[in-house]
């Protein structure tokens, strides 16, 4: 595939983040020209040797917005809140944020790419589910049938907290939990997921595109734990935990996040998510010609846990010896 015109421009909202960060070194390595919206001036070493376009704002100014997409022929809308101490919260950011920039990307006459989560197929689940769905739905009802949505499932990699927590644990703990034995879980590497979403970027695909690595069928909780436990040199025995005591932990969780009114990742809602059964890819998520992927999970962890070791955030099992 060609790659875009001489100083074709792609605006990107949520640049600064996990999967974000990404995005952008993937956008400029395939030719774009890479506007990007922040609150700040941005200087990431990811982006060593880019220099992307920088429109200081955030996702309630129509004015920012506007010259974020303004002659741009792609967004890429990715920002958004994982976490948040209620419903309205995640609206504010997750429904009102998607529909100003579907109007934005509409004015300027963009492409507009929408990254939600694999989540918003069960709104039913938590106020961050909800969210996702309804701002999908905000950013149809603006830009119609000429939408691309993209759902990610669990996403890991180099530099997310949250999947480091699971290698401290692996590390550590003589023991690892284990949920529902027949649940399943699609995952990706965030290099492979920015690697696809570019792919779309470059190819206009309307609709709803979900992403995994190469199990759309997704792991089984053991397997997760497992491949966590072999990539730390480690070797804890697995506990299954019942889906009671994720749920006390997580109202335990949102007390003292109330207390403390410091936000905590595991909220009711998220203890839904954990406990639902079906995270895998089905025949329901068409899956377009994508790219392959570079990390399968084992690969995928060894070079997570290999970051964390590199940068700190992680002892080596020998070294605490």
């Amino acid at each position: 595939m060609d790659g875009p015109a001489a100083g074709a421009v792609v605006a990107v909202t949520g640049a600064t983040g996990f999967l974000g960060r990404r995005l952008v070194k993937v956008l400029a390595a395939d030719g774009w020209t890479v506007r990007v919206l922040a609150r700040r001036d941005v200087a990431d070493p990811m982006w060593r040797g880019l220099e992307p376009q920088l429109v200081i704002g955030d996702l309630s100014s129509d004015p920012a917005l506007a010259a974020l997409c303004a002659g741009a022929q792609v967004v890429v809308h990715a920002a958004g809140l994982i976490k948040a101490p209620s419903r309205q919260v995640f609206d504010r950011a997750n429904v009102e944020g998607s529909r100003r920039v579907a109007l934005a990307a509409q004015a300027a006459g963009a492409r507009l790419i929408l990254v939600s989560s694999l989540a918003a197929r069960e709104p039913q689940l938590s106020d961050y589910a909800a969210s996702k769905r309804a701002g999908e739905e905000a950013a149809r009802a603006v830009i119609g049938d000429s939408l691309t949505i993209v759902r990610p499932p669990a996403i890991y990699g180099p530099g997310d907290p949250e999947t480091l927590k699971l290698f401290q644990a692996a590390a550590s703990s003589p023991v690892l939990p284990v949920l529902d034995p027949a649940a399943r879980m699609a995952v990706i590497h965030a290099d492979d997921a920015a690697a696809r979403i570019a792919a779309l970027v470059r190819t206009p695909r309307p609709g709803v595109h979900a992403l995994s690595d190469d199990r759309p069928e997704g792991y089984g909780w053991a397997e997760l734990m497992r491949a966590a436990a072999t990539a730390v040199g480690a070797s804890p025995r697995l506990v299954r935990i019942p889906g009671w005591v994720i749920k006390s932990l997580a109202n335990l969780s949102k007390w003292a996040a109330i207390a403390t009114g410091k936000e905590s990742i595991l909220t009711p809602g998220k203890a839904r998510e954990l406990l639902h059964g079906d995270w895998s890819l089905s025949s329901n998520d068409p899956i377009p010609d994508f790219p392959p992927v570079r990390y399968l999970l084992h690969e995928g962890f060894a070079q997570s846990v290999g970051w964390y070791r590199s940068e700190g955030w992680l002892k080596d099992k020998k070294a605490r010896k």
